[in-house]
């Protein structure tokens, strides 16, 4: 689904050529029906099988976007020679990074594009966000995050990102803390590094992210176009990626690629 930051997060959900408001079908019952076909989102063909997100086979092994250090940027190989697509490393690796803490499930640390803020947290179902350092490329951004992972965590629950708002944080305060844990190491990985490549940005400002639900579910049930072709139910919300169903959760970016109908 496509975001967009305004007192409440703006969704829309590309089905063809149309773009759904998704936040005016809250409150209303819908129904998704799954056709059977599923289209790779890089190349178009079809698959019987989707592959991180809705790439065919083909595309998974072969794609830079699809190997391990899109996931693991600390493990980044293009020094190495072994890039996949040293052009796309080149074009979507090789810019300004940023380090940052986001609460959903409970305080994290996480890297992004420059461009991609702050689309990046509100896909987390981040309540609040702000970036910490600024680097050069993606490897340094994995770089830090992995000395900052001693101390605090990385990655969401989505389960308990689905049952309500995190608790707020004092985000300087825990950013000040992180950082002072974290320098000793900071400082070395410094000195392996040109002197501008880590940026600490300690003026920047807590960004606040508001979601358009009406009711947080007791308990989260995920549903599953592969299992279920038909799922409906009344919308009770959206938070991050997922669609808040009376009777269950729809990660809607996992099926990207599927061939589906909406009814209201």
């Amino acid at each position: 689904m496509q975001t967009q930051l305004n007192d409440t997060v703006q969704y829309h959900l590309p089905i063809g050529d149309d773009l759904v408001d998704m936040n005016a079908l809250i409150g209303k019952e819908i129904c998704f029906n799954y056709q059977g076909e599923i289209n790779c989102v890089a190349c178009g063909r079809k698959t019987k099988k989707s592959f991180s997100q809705g790439f065919c086979y083909p595309c998974f092994q072969s794609l830079a976007q699809c190997d391990m250090c899109i996931m693991k940027p600390e493990k980044c190989h293009y020094d190495e020679g072994t890039c996949r697509e040293p052009e796309w490393g080149e074009q979507f690796c090789f810019k300004d990074h940023y380090v940052y803490l986001a609460n959903s499930s409970g305080l994290k640390v996480g890297i992004t594009r420059g461009t991609q803020i702050p689309t990046r947290w509100m896909d987390q179902g981040a309540t609040q966000a702000m970036p910490i350092f600024k680097v050069k490329n993606r490897l340094t951004s994995g770089l830090v995050e992995v000395i900052f992972k001693n101390h605090v965590a990385d990655k969401t629950s989505w389960q308990k990102m689905l049952k309500g708002e995190a608790d707020k944080v004092d985000m300087q305060a825990r950013r000040d803390e992180l950082y002072a844990l974290s320098k000793n190491a900071l400082d070395e990985l410094s000195d392996t590094l040109d002197n501008d490549s880590i940026e600490f940005l300690d003026k920047e400002s807590v960004i606040d992210i508001k979601f358009p639900v009406n009711k947080y579910p007791e308990k989260v049930k995920s549903f599953n176009f592969d299992k279920t072709p038909e799922i409906n139910g009344v919308l009770n919300g959206i938070k991050g990626q997922y669609l808040i169903l009376e009777n269950g959760v729809l990660n809607m970016r996992k099926f990207g690629g599927y061939n589906l109908t909406l009814e209201v």
